[in-house]
């Protein structure tokens, strides 16, 4: 009997523990702003020999001009060119000879560079990225350069990879006001027909310290990390160009949107993108483990009932686009062989109204909880996972300590809410649907 209690307890305790570990876990920082108007976080982990040097600029593809789109992400990639005081083509260079990598990437709503050093490289990389603000080489030979690579990155990742257009034509459908109605890789014909002056004026507008944030987490002392600070970053000038944001408030869809794209694909694909609500919101939430109810893992009800139970279904699921302004949320499935596409898209549809009519289990439920509990406290396990989530919440909210209180608005999501925001926004006047066909279907 001992051993029997034991056995049905240690998963409770574990359970228990691991929420008294996210409540009493907390993430420590410092943040201040220099005059220039850079923020500034610090994270102080010394238990690896190991520090994460990133900026978030507050620019994105909703930041670009409609016939201008592409901006954010060709400066992803050109702000890599080099300096005026670093060679073309050196920027990355400086990074792995001393035994470092770095990256970024760009989305909708803002661009983010790091790179991850050895201890003792703290100030090197530093410098980088005093330079990239301050120094970038915004040139015609950049320029022509970059030109060439995103395209040729377009046609790569998009045009001939399968479904490669999904994300664009949905969105495109999706929103008629918003920026959001373009993706990040832009237009290539915008692109060409830029002058060189208008990437000029696009850098002096939002790569500036003002427009930024900088994050340094990892085996540092705070003190020198100050004075390292101060001596790269506090003497670079704050932009004196007007910074403009997006305001659009997108009007409702008021029916639902339907196509066909008929594309280079060997299967057919369906699509259903919802209308959602901004991150960071209380909705967001709930419909965020509503999607992981619906679409995470082999367990998850989409993958049960179409591909497991009715077979109609060869893959199947459903994810939210993390966006600041409301934005979409996808489902999607690929038939089975003999399937008809109406036959697929009843029965997603059947799998909506279950989670619109009933409340999900309480089993389920307690499993979704688990989920984010294990998802957020292992989002931060890594220190450069860390200062992504620091930034990023800084960047997008105001609330750098939301990295320490995020996991509590999950948990604050009641089996209620999750039947309410399905009803408030799983609606077929709320939603595009397209239907991805080979185009040997093609009349």
């Amino acid at each position: 009997m001992r051993k029997l209690f034991l056995t049905l307890a240690l998963p409770i305790i574990a359970v228990g523990l691991s929420a008294v570990f996210a409540q009493t876990n907390k993430i420590n920082f410092e943040e201040y702003d220099l005059d220039n108007g850079l923020h500034i976080i610090l994270h102080e982990d010394n238990s690896t020999p190991i520090v994460t040097i990133a900026v978030m600029y507050d620019v994105g593809s909703k930041h670009e001009r409609p016939d201008r789109t592409g901006f954010a992400h060709f400066f992803e990639h050109l702000m890599f060119e080099g300096t005026e005081n670093i060679g073309r083509g050196e920027y990355s260079k400086y990074v792995e000879r001393a035994g470092g990598t770095l990256n970024a990437n760009t989305s909708a709503d803002r661009t983010f560079y790091y790179e991850i050093m050895p201890t003792n490289q703290l100030e090197l990389g530093l410098w980088l990225e005093s330079e990239r603000m301050l120094h970038a080489r915004v040139d015609s030979i950049g320029i022509q350069t970059q030109k060439r690579v995103v395209i040729e990155e377009k046609k790569q990742s998009y045009d001939n990879r399968p479904y490669g257009s999904l994300l664009g034509e949905t969105m495109k459908r999706a929103f008629t006001k918003h920026p959001y109605r373009w993706t990040t890789i832009g237009d290539p014909e915008h692109i060409m027909a830029a002058k060189d002056q208008e990437f000029v004026e696009f850098w002096e507008t939002f790569y500036v310290p003002n427009n930024a944030a900088l994050v340094i987490a990892g085996d540092i002392q705070k003190e020198e990390t100050k004075a390292l600070i101060a001596k790269y970053f506090a003497s670079i000038p704050k932009g004196k160009k007007e910074i403009t944001r997006p305001n659009i408030v997108e009007p409702a869809l008021n029916g639902e949107v339907r196509d066909t794209i008929f594309d280079n694909v060997q299967l057919p694909l369906i699509v259903q993108a919802y209308r959602t609500p901004a991150m960071g919101t209380e909705d967001y939430y709930a419909l965020d483990m509503l999607s992981t109810l619906l679409s995470k893992g082999k367990s998850s009800r989409f993958y049960k009932a179409l591909v497991d139970d009715q077979q109609k279904a060869l893959e199947a699921g459903a994810f939210p686009m993390p966006y600041r302004d409301p934005s979409v949320a996808l489902a999607y499935a690929l038939p089975n062989m003999g399937v008809d596409c109406a036959d697929l898209e009843a029965a997603m549809d059947a799998e909506i109204e279950k989670v619109k009519s009933d409340l999900i289990s309480e089993n389920e439920f307690q499993k979704l909880k688990n989920q984010y509990e294990n998802q957020i406290i292992s989002s931060n396990t890594k220190i450069a996972s860390r200062a992504e989530n620091l930034v990023t919440n800084y960047v997008y909210f105001g609330n750098t300590d939301l990295i320490n209180s995020e996991l509590d608005k999950y948990l604050t999501v009641t089996r209620e809410d999750m039947k309410r925001v399905a009803n408030k926004y799983l609606n077929k006047d709320n939603r595009v649907v397209l239907y991805y066909l080979p185009k040997s279907q093609q009349n």
